[in-house]
């Protein structure tokens, strides 16, 4: 696989560092890398798998590790995301933005995609795809029905309030959680938000930039209005069968309208 410069360059340095702790049973890259289409700004993800008995002690010192393999210029772990086991962290100069996820050697098998193995001790990592093979997790659009009239809902209070900002905020969590991974599985893509929507699906990225808004109430309105009639297209084109949350769509849709109208009477 060709790597941009800065990626080949920071993965020939790192990679003999890390071979040298005893502990690292193998590393793997994730990611844009994984999938065989990195460029000058992708991140580097790299999954560090450690023997079990010694896991405790490298979570310990992970921060000191990667300071120990290349120039860490900052880090944090990945609590926010859900994944304590990470070290989101910047290194170089030049920049380079670098995720590093320790995982158990017992726990490799467990995984959201399939990474790429690029040193293996035992050859463990290497056999751990075909005998535990990997399933991408399907988009479940009940679980997405059951919630999106809610959310439609309360996206109508922040905008009736006159919070903007919370309405801005409020069409990218819709983007990211429903439209986005809609508009992926469309065209047979796995459901990943938005990341890299305008080359995976460029039809439905162009169908999205209608739910954009400025900083104006009416624009904000029209946005939200354009993610509903979006949500329902991308849901009926599907033809899947479906519980439909018929009377929360007509209320939560009917709420919207009157906020929109300004018709809505104080409580």
């Amino acid at each position: 696989m060709e790597l941009p410069s800065l990626h080949g360059q920071f993965l020939e340095d790192v990679l003999p560092r890390i071979r040298k702790d005893p502990r690292v049973a193998g590393v793997a890259a994730a990611g844009s890398i994984a999938v065989g289409h990195p460029d000058a700004y992708s991140d580097v993800d790299l999954i560090v798998v450690v023997d079990d008995e010694a896991f405790a002690a490298v979570m310990v010192e992970r921060l000191a590790l990667i300071g120990s393999w290349t120039d860490l210029v900052a880090g944090f772990t990945g609590e926010h995301v859900g994944e304590p086991r990470l070290i989101i962290a910047l290194v170089g100069p030049p920049l380079l933005h670098v995720d590093v996820k320790f995982v158990r050697a017992s726990d490799f098998a467990e995984r959201i995609e399939d990474p790429v193995v690029l040193w293996d001790r035992d050859g463990d990592l290497s056999r751990s795809p075909a005998e535990h093979p990997f399933r991408a997790p399907a988009l479940d659009r009940q679980w997405i029905e059951d919630r999106f009239w809610i959310w439609v809902h309360y996206g109508a209070t922040k905008l009736g309030r006159g919070e903007l900002l919370e309405t801005v905020g409020f069409l990218g969590y819709l983007r990211d959680t429903v439209l986005g991974p809609m508009a992926a599985v469309r065209v047979g893509a796995p459901p990943r938000g938005v990341r890299r929507l305008e080359s995976v699906a460029p039809a439905e990225a162009r169908a999205l930039r209608a739910t954009l808004c400025g900083y104006d109430r009416e624009d904000a309105g029209r946005a939200v209005l354009a993610c509903v009639e979006l949500y329902r297209q991308w849901r009926d084109d599907t033809g899947a069968e479906l519980e439909r949350r018929h009377r929360a769509e007509e209320l939560a849709v009917g709420f919207l309208h009157d906020v929109i109208a300004g018709t809505v009477a104080p409580q």
